[in-house]
């Protein structure tokens, strides 16, 4: 394939500019899956019924579990074709993108599979009671056993298309559905259109989800031979290279979010333990801190594409400089952030709930989380250098670090010194060891590059 706009994009393209085309997208496409994530629990919480709100709650853990999925095989084949295209070795790039899209697909059917024939030892696992039980298998009957494969096919070939730099498409796609369910939600949940509840809740995720990968096909289809992804059934296969090369990458980014799951359930679990007033703030607080989140989540999203496929080509400098770019960015904007949350804390409560007792909580909460807003734009960003140059290895070893060795037990010690507001302290007291890890890491990497590039240079 001759050069095209992509190559001029990751080649040359000034940086800055490179950083924002790539990285915008992706931020707006992490900004509405916040609001996405929200929908279903608010529109069925208007229902006023605990029981159909129980069921999303208690779905909640298996629909977590696709996030493996999409990072194995989302983050994994997005690295090792990025990497590719920057050595212009184009057969790899379409035997890696046919090897994420298929093993996703396969791997959601199977989800579906296994998820419906234990259908009843399941929702017992997950906590249903009689109660609940048909509620909650009403919602995982539309998102889990018939919606496991275009839930995670939608967020995968996302990953796919933004590999080649089309980060605007990548987030049109993922965006699309995420709109789709925020309006279908209301029709199907609320007495005055289907009134379904829970299930019609699981229905619009449903639908939303097919939509979006719907226009995936399409622009595929649009895009035939203008693009690098790939979807020939010809080109997948279980070669040695692009196996190891995608779940290199693919296997720790998998358990970085199982690790993000079970130090969020601990830190809900030590909450619930001061009452419902403690965990709604609690909750709120995890609400409100994940905007700022999702912005440097969708940053390191963003950049990765263009640091692999220039560390692929060479150009070290171009890569040194999209990082150090999308830092200084990060850095000044979750700064100003976390001035204003600490400074509104109160007014950003009180946005969610009208309770004098659960702002003065949830404000000391958020004081907590903010702390670790700057340190945390840099965690994120070296994690995505790791992953978009093929060193899984080193995100393990921070996801590792910043989970099981620093966060949890800090709930643990915090939490017996100063019961209740210590914990959201564990956080921004992981996040500082992990920043300077990275400064110190991500040095070294830069240097050994340059130094490697040097040797190489004729000439030099």
């Amino acid at each position: 394939m001759e050069e095209d706009q992509k190559v001029v994009l990751f080649e040359k393209t000034p940086v800055p500019r490179a950083v924002l085309k790539l990285a915008v997208p992706t931020i707006l496409s992490s900004l509405v899956m916040v609001l996405y994530n929200l929908a279903d629990t608010y529109f069925v919480g208007m229902l006023g019924n605990p029981v159909e709100n129980a069921a999303v709650t208690l779905a909640a853990p298996v629909l977590l579990a696709f996030n493996a999925i999409n990072n194995l095989f989302g983050v994994g084949s997005s690295s090792m074709m990025s990497r590719a295209l920057g050595r212009r070795d184009y057969e790899t790039v379409y035997r890696s993108s046919a090897f994420g899209f298929y093993c996703a697909l396969i791997c959601g059917l199977l989800f579906s599979l296994i998820t419906a024939t234990f259908r009843e030892p399941l929702l017992t696992l997950l906590g249903a009671t009689p109660e609940t039980v048909d509620a909650t298998g009403g919602y995982m009957l539309w998102t889990v056993y018939l919606g496991a494969a275009p839930s995670i096919l939608n967020v995968v070939m996302a990953y796919l298309v933004r590999s080649e730099g089309a980060a605007l498409h990548a987030s049109l796609g993922t965006m699309s559905g995420c709109l789709l369910n925020i309006v279908l939600d209301p029709i199907f949940i609320l007495p005055w259109g289907f009134d379904m509840g829970a299930e019609g809740a699981g229905l619009a995720t449903f639908l939303s989800n097919c939509v979006a990968c719907m226009y995936f096909f399409v622009l595929l289809f649009i895009k035939r031979g203008h693009t690098y992804v790939c979807i020939n059934p010809r080109k997948f296969g279980f070669r040695r290279k692009i196996v190891l090369g995608v779940c290199g990458v693919g296997i720790p980014a998998s358990i970085q979010n199982l690790l993000n799951v079970t130090g969020m359930t601990i830190l809900n679990n030590f909450t619930s333990g001061f009452g419902a007033n403690a965990v709604a703030a609690m909750g709120i607080a995890q609400k409100i801190n994940q905007v700022p989140t999702q912005v440097a989540l969708g940053l390191s999203q963003g950049i990765m594409p263009l640091i692999s496929y220039n560390y692929s080509s060479g150009n070290i400098k171009r890569m040194k400089s999209t990082f150090l770019f999308a830092a200084r960015t990060a850095l000044s904007f979750l700064v100003c952030v976390a001035l204003f949350y600490f400074l509104g804390s109160e007014f950003l409560v009180r946005l969610f709930m009208n309770n004098e007792d659960v702002i003065a909580m949830g404000s000391r909460f958020l004081h907590g989380f903010c702390l670790g807003m700057p340190f945390l734009c840099m965690d994120f960003l070296a994690v995505g250098v790791f992953q978009a140059v093929g060193l899984g290895r080193n995100a393990l070893v921070f996801a590792i670090l910043r989970k099981i060795v620093l966060e949890i037990p800090a709930l643990f010690l915090l939490n017996w010194l100063f019961p209740l507001y210590g914990l959201p302290y564990a956080q921004p007291s992981a996040e500082l060891v992990l920043a300077i890890a990275a400064v110190v890491v991500l040095t070294k990497l830069f240097r050994s590059l340059e130094k490697e590039n040097r040797r190489q240079a004729p000439g030099k």
